[in-house]
């Protein structure tokens, strides 16, 4: 047994225990505190969980300092607010396949519903890059994506992105850069109580249409199809259904798939941190390869937003994954080509 809890910090789990509106999350603090779990609960009780350009990130645990319904709802709260003063009214929200997504993003479309604002949310897990086209295609103000990116399993995260007017710029999808995020933050700690927060459930769920459009739209980057064979690996994530689109849509063969990492699976089984830039990360994937002989790697981390590229050297025959340099010169090549008179 630890130390005991002083009465003002037991006095403030109390309050966090009482306002949360997860039972689970609840209970494991409510046992903290009964056996006085010191070091338990000054890890949950760090400070509140820190919001910046990147939206939120954490471990998953009750709390303010971890990724927990208590928490998203707060947020939502104070993103409303910071709408609100601003005049943007209406929000997208996105979500992958991690443990918690989904009650994240009701909860959010409860408690921007409750706010007034209009509320569209996608029909399932998708990529993070399908939540900006929608805010854009649809001319939304805010857009939310409920991922940890290429964290490990045990986190989450809340990414936000501005597609309205604000303070005399005019965004178009991009994720929120200073001082956007001081200001979020700043509404976010003023929530007061989450049981006096208002929650609405009139909200609409997108239907196929946006991301066919997403579909079509990547599509036409691929100025002419190729005879290449690719080979894909989706580490887990939200990405196989959506890339396989595009590529029948471009007019690409169809990759190959790396099975044992095609379907969504939070807890990441084969790989021991999703970040297809790591080393390891993609050895599956280049096995798969070099069995088919293919002509490139296509990695994606779990929400679909990081691509990673690998290639057989000519000369030695040994693949090797791109840096993120030579992918950058490789794209901005291609964009230039495609803007040239000439094209």
């Amino acid at each position: 047994m630890s130390d005991a809890i002083d009465p003002t910090l037991r006095g403030e789990v109390e309050a966090w225990i009482a306002d949360d509106p997860d039972p689970k999350t609840a209970a494991e603090l409510t046992t903290m505190l009964s056996t006085d779990d010191l070091a338990g609960i000054k890890k949950c009780f760090n400070g509140f969980l820190e919001f910046g350009t990147a939206g939120l990130r954490g471990r998953m645990g009750p709390g303010p300092s971890q990724m927990n319904r208590a928490v998203v709802t707060r947020t939502a709260a104070g993103i409303a607010r910071y709408m609100k003063d601003r005049g943007l009214a209406s929000v997208v929200i996105g979500r992958d396949a991690r443990h918690g997504s989904e009650a994240f993003a009701r909860d959010s479309a409860e408690i921007f519903a409750g706010a007034g604002i209009e509320v569209y949310l996608l029909p399932r897990p998708l990529p993070t890059p399908v939540l900006a086209f929608a805010l854009r295609d649809l001319q939304l103000d805010l857009g939310v994506m409920v991922t940890a990116s290429h964290n490990p399993p045990e986190d989450n995260g809340y990414k936000v992105y501005l597609g309205g007017e604000v303070d005399g710029i005019r965004y178009h999808g991009s994720q929120i850069i200073a001082p956007a995020d001081r200001q979020i933050f700043d509404e976010i700690k003023s929530i007061p109580a989450i049981k006096a927060l208002s929650r609405g459930n009139q909200w609409t769920t997108l239907d196929e249409s946006v991301i066919r459009r997403y579909i079509h739209t990547t599509a036409r980057v691929a100025t002419k199809a190729r005879e290449i064979t690719v080979v894909y690996t989706a580490l887990h994530g939200v990405g196989t259904e959506t890339l396989r689109s595009v590529f029948h849509a471009a007019g690409y063969a169809e990759p190959i798939l790396v099975t044992e990492q095609a379907e969504p699976d939070p807890d990441f089984p084969t790989v021991a941190f999703p970040n297809p830039e790591e080393k390891g990360a993609i050895d599956l994937a280049l096995e798969r390869a070099r069995d088919f002989d293919a002509d490139l790697v296509i990695a994606n981390d779990p929400d679909a937003d990081r691509c990673a590229a690998a290639i057989k050297e000519s000369r030695s025959g040994q693949w090797r994954m791109l840096r993120g340099d030579e992918v950058g010169i490789l794209l901005g090549n291609h964009i230039a080509e495609m803007l040239s008179p000439e094209a």
